[in-house]
């Protein structure tokens, strides 16, 4: 695949020679509000489109300023599918998409914070291995408010032409024949045995990708295709290993050691896969964290898949060992943690949409609805009287200002709002922390020798607090981007507190002491949760994981 190469004289802090005009024209286009979205860089081979791509991904502002700009995000496409595209800018941009539309549909709906908007820079357009596609993808994306584009590609490219046609765009143009960039054309990389779980993971991703996307992949080499490739676990030509990587591709990209990748894509296969592949997978994940105890994905039927997860809880109690698994209408479900095994329903009548399950150590389910609502669920063993006192007591409380997280320990139930704050509802009273800018969107409670409350923002910060001391100052955990799950527990290594964000990453903090353990299962999140015995359950629209640290 083609790339540029600068000539020895050039070095990077100004445009190379002869491409001075055009980098002027560029940042005129950027500081101009007014202008078009969408910019593209044409001209003949040799020109310096791509290093001027590659100057402005690097230029700054000039020293002393420290006005804050976009981000500039360079995404080459040479060889690339729209699909591995997708993924790259979404993980670039910190959010999570499974095909070029979600990744449109992230970006209009997702917060625009000024650090969130974002100029991408994309090259080689007339070397991608699908232009037309992302031709149609750029258009979409053009039509994002926090996204700019500028797209390069030579001049007779048809995709180009596509775009060149639209009624909103600037063009640049560095056509004048060879100029100080000579374009030196890079070897083809031979394709991975796509059936190989140990070549798929050690390739190139995005390699793989196009060759799944397209079916690209030469004849003759064992386990690929001449054309493109149809879909199912056992139909999809590759065992079921193609079937993973389109699961979780997202965090199959990124750069990683082969250990992870495999970790990742285990986690992502499916019960109708080849039966090989687990073992030596697991195998090839040796070195990785992390030791996959279980996953059950959308189509599997040995046990069968519980639906997608809005929201999780592991009991204790009564209920040890049982995990509660909340779907979007409001159905919860009870598996086995063991092997993620039906154990029943929840018995209970709440309308709508579940926010929030917070398990007590009596056997009784605590449930918050969509409309911040209180609502009980009773276990089989009769409750204390102050505990019936203190539940309606927080049930009125929220009647008439409604709360937007949920968790309760012994003698204490906490609720997160929209302002920020995390109340603590006691026995001896109420506790209350201003912990966030901006809502709460979760909270848990440990009931360890130190019991503390753990809280998640909008603001994408995890804070630690024990009702009645003033919260540690310090969080736990601080990204820019929001919280959208947390969940803690006593376990056997200590408490242990999960978070999951809206870019799709999960971490594993210890209070206490310890490492991290960070892992990413591709989809976006929606709900995470430790057991007693210290796993971590990951659950999205299609999965349910259960994740085991190794000591």
């Amino acid at each position: 695949m083609p790339s540029a190469t600068p000539s020895p004289a050039w070095d990077g802090r100004r445009p190379a020679t002869g491409t001075e005009p055009g980098a002027a024209a560029l940042l005129g286009w950027l500081t101009d509000p007014d202008a078009p979205r969408l910019c593209l860089v044409t001209g003949a081979p040799g020109s310096g489109k791509t290093a001027l791509l590659g100057w402005l991904a690097a230029h700054g502002p000039r020293s002393g300023r420290t006005r804050r700009r976009p981000a500039r995000v360079l995404v080459p496409l040479a060889g690339q599918s729209a699909l591995g595209t997708a993924w790259a800018v979404a993980d670039r941009l910190g959010v999570v998409a499974g095909t070029p539309g979600d990744l449109v549909g992230a970006l209009a709906t997702s917060e625009a914070r000024p650090t969130g908007r974002a100029v991408l820079l994309l090259t080689d357009l007339h070397a991608a291995a699908e232009p037309d596609a992302l031709a149609r993808l750029v258009t979409e994306l053009a039509e994002v408010g926090r996204v700019r584009l500028v797209v390069e590609a030579r001049d007779d490219t048809p995709a180009l032409a596509a775009l060149r046609a639209g009624p909103r765009v600037a063009v640049v143009d560095l056509d004048g024949g060879p100029g100080p960039l000579d374009p030196v054309e890079e070897p083809a990389r031979p394709l991975p045995d796509l059936s190989d779980p140990a070549a798929v993971c050690a390739a190139d991703p995005l390699l793989v990708t196009t060759a799944y996307v397209t079916g690209s992949a030469p004849a003759g080499v064992p386990g690929t295709l001449d054309g493109p490739e149809p879909s199912g676990e056992t139909a999809d030509g590759h065992g079921g290993l193609r079937t993973a990587w389109m699961r979780a591709g997202q965090s199959l990209c990124r750069a990683q050691p082969p250990a992870d990748r495999a970790l990742v894509l285990l986690a992502a296969l499916g019960d109708g896969a080849d039966p090989r592949l687990r073992p030596t997978l697991a195998e090839l994940a040796a070195g990785a964290p992390w030791r996959l105890r279980w996953a059950r994905h959308r189509g599997d039927l040995t046990p069968p898949w519980p639906g997608p997860v809005t929201v999780l809880g592991a009991a204790g109690g009564p209920l040890e060992g049982t995990l509660l698994v909340g779907d979007r209408t409001g159905t919860v479900r009870l598996l086995r943690e063991a092997d993620a095994g039906s154990a029943g329903r929840l018995a209970h009548a709440v309308p709508g949409r579940i926010t929030a399950l917070a398990p007590a150590p009596d056997g009784t389910v605590l449930i918050l609805d969509d409309r911040g609502r209180l609502h009980t669920v009773r276990g089989t063993a009769s409750r204390p009287p102050y505990l019936e006192r203190l539940t309606e007591a927080v049930s009125a409380t929220l009647a008439r200002h409604p709360g937007t997280a949920l968790a309760a320990i012994g003698g204490s139930v906490v609720v997160g709002d929209r302002l920020g704050s995390v109340h603590a509802f006691g026995l001896t009273g109420l506790h209350q922390a201003a912990s966030h800018s901006g809502r709460v969107t979760a909270v848990a409670a440990v009931d360890s020798a130190t019991p503390f409350v753990c809280s998640g923002g909008a603001d994408g910060t995890v804070r630690l607090w024990t009702p009645g001391r003033d919260p540690v100052p310090e969080p736990l955990a601080d990204r820019r981007s929001p919280v959208v799950s947390l969940h803690a527990a006593e376990t056997p290594h200590g408490p242990l507190v999960a978070v999951a964000w809206g870019d799709g990453l999960v971490e594993l903090h210890r209070p206490e002491g310890g490492p991290k353990l960070s892992f990413r299962p591709g989809p976006p999140v929606r709900a995470v949760a430790v057991t007693g015995s210290g796993s971590l359950l990951v659950g999205t629209d299609e999965s349910l994981l259960c994740l085991a640290a190794k000591k």
